[in-house]
């Protein structure tokens, strides 16, 4: 266990990003570098965080998004280089009673949204 304490230490400096504090229900974009052949372009993801798990080195969330009706998850690495910025488009104005969002997967329209 002292080793794996060693080497989140170690880890911790090299992994210093600096994205705003968001948590479950906040609404944010991830700037998303994605290459195509020579080229390199940022590819804008916006929806609502469905969950945050792991810490240090192995932290993940989860966007969920509804485009034309049909709705999609896409779970990004924490600490990604792909990752150009994060911003918080909007914080939720109350907070979620649950650590993971899953009951929104069910919902449609209006009420996935947590206002």
């Amino acid at each position: 266990m002292d080793k794996l304490m060693a080497v989140e230490r170690e880890l911790k400096d090299v992994y210093k990003k600096d994205y705003p504090s968001f948590s479950q229900g906040d609404i944010i974009k991830v700037y998303y570098k994605i290459k195509e052949k020579d080229k390199e372009r940022l590819h804008p993801i916006e929806g609502i965080v469905i969950k945050i798990q792991g810490a240090m080195h192995r932290k993940s969330f989860t966007i969920r998004r509804i485009s034309y009706g049909e709705s999609y998850e896409v779970a990004f690495p924490y600490y990604s280089p792909n990752i150009e910025k994060i911003e918080v488009i909007r914080k939720s104005r109350r907070r979620p009673r649950r650590k993971k969002l899953y009951y929104l997967r069910e919902r449609i329209g209006r009420k996935a949204m947590l206002t």
